[in-house]
């Protein structure tokens, strides 16, 4: 049997780079396909091993390295013309475009859906509604294309995986599909159980709107008594620099051995965005740390209130100290939040993928 792994495109090593390297490990033969590939020899070696992929034709437009995403009108094009004809399987990591590639009759394609596309749909109006005209007028009609082509390409898929039950939801309401969920996998090994916590917060992620780090620093500034390191870097740097107080302090980008090691001594986790699944605070767990979540998206599919942490509300300020000081007032078993994750394993990933593509094609 030949397999064809498609990815919408590789230029950083984050969540779903971590989906396809163990995807390749279920199907270390597969070839891969993708819209462009710009990673580092690093992020390639610990992503794909050796292996080669294919590109679109976008991969040597002008500028494509650092602005292939202004390519985006032509993504459905691009991603169409790659040539799968040859295979028996096609296996899609899609969050994007990725999953409608062209298949033909006697092929199964089998799409492991991080999300539907979040600019064309549940974010539609957050990325256009600040825009200014014409660029606004342009960006809009652009989506709407984006939108028909993902709904009528939906007859090239024969089965949907989504990565949490908020993405199952999201795709029966927007594609009106079935799908069986299983969660990405996580290095659970690698962030071991530490219980001597000390008195400071974490947060960590990249510094970027919508991930509410911004908000989290409001929060602590308002709490001159209670401390937060903020690690990551991003847009946000410098603005939530200069807004911090002194109970606060930044630490830009780190090393993963130094995130582990604040993990494992944080007295909680903060972690203020909507995501389809999340995998920091699952690390973060797994080091035996509560979490204090929104208690909305894929976080639900691994915190459990009072056991692992807590959720808040709403994304506000007053949320987010009102669940602090309720989180003061409990305790938590290190231990038991530590094991509330093993069920999140590379190993549970690899075996739970491989057994849905046996049934699948039988």
């Amino acid at each position: 049997m030949r397999v064809a792994v498609v990815h919408d495109w590789l230029v950083v090593n984050g969540g779903a780079e971590k989906v396809l390297r163990e995807i390749l490990e279920v199907f270390p033969e597969a070839d891969i396909f993708t819209l462009v590939d710009f990673l580092t020899p690093k992020d390639r070696l610990d992503i794909l091993k050796r292996k080669k992929t294919t590109t679109s034709f976008i991969q040597k437009l002008p500028f494509a390295k650092g602005a292939f995403r202004n390519y985006l009108p032509l993504f459905p094009r691009a991603i169409e013309s790659l040539d799968l004809s040859s295979y028996n399987l096609i296996i899609s990591s899609s969050w994007a475009v990725a999953k409608g590639v062209r298949r033909g009759k006697n092929q199964t394609h089998i799409c492991y859906c991080h999300t539907p596309i979040r600019y064309a749909w549940d974010l539609y109006t957050e990325y256009t509604e600040n825009l200014k005209q014409p660029k606004k007028f342009m960006v809009q009609k652009s989506l709407e294309y984006i939108r028909r082509w993902d709904i009528d390409s939906l007859d090239r898929i024969d089965h949907f995986i989504a990565n949490s039950n908020f993405v199952k939801e999201r795709i029966k309401r927007i594609y009106k599909r079935d799908a069986v969920v299983i969660n990405p996998p996580v290095d659970i090994k690698k962030f071991r159980l530490y219980t001597k916590k000390e008195n400071f917060y974490l947060t960590a992620s990249r510094l970027v709107p919508y991930k509410k780090t911004k908000l989290i620093v409001e929060a602590f500034n308002r709490m001159p008594n209670r401390n937060l390191i903020v690690i990551g870097s991003g847009d946000e740097f410098e603005n939530i620099k200069d807004i911090s107080k002194p109970n606060i302090k930044l630490l830009g980008y780190v090393d993963s051995e130094i995130l582990i090691d604040y993990m494992q001594r944080a007295k909680a986790f903060i972690y203020g965005a909507i995501e389809d699944f999340g995998i920091v605070p699952i690390e973060a767990m797994a080091c035996g740390t509560p979490v204090i979540a929104l208690g909305y998206g894929g976080i639900r599919d691994s915190l459990i209130d009072g056991l692992n942490g807590i959720f808040f509300k709403e994304q506000t300020i007053n949320d987010i100290i009102h669940s602090i000081d309720k989180f003061e007032s409990m305790s938590f078993n290190f231990e038991a939040i530590s094991s509330s994750v093993e069920r999140f394993s590379i190993e549970r990933f690899r075996r739970e993928f491989k057994s849905f593509i046996e049934r699948s094609l039988s």
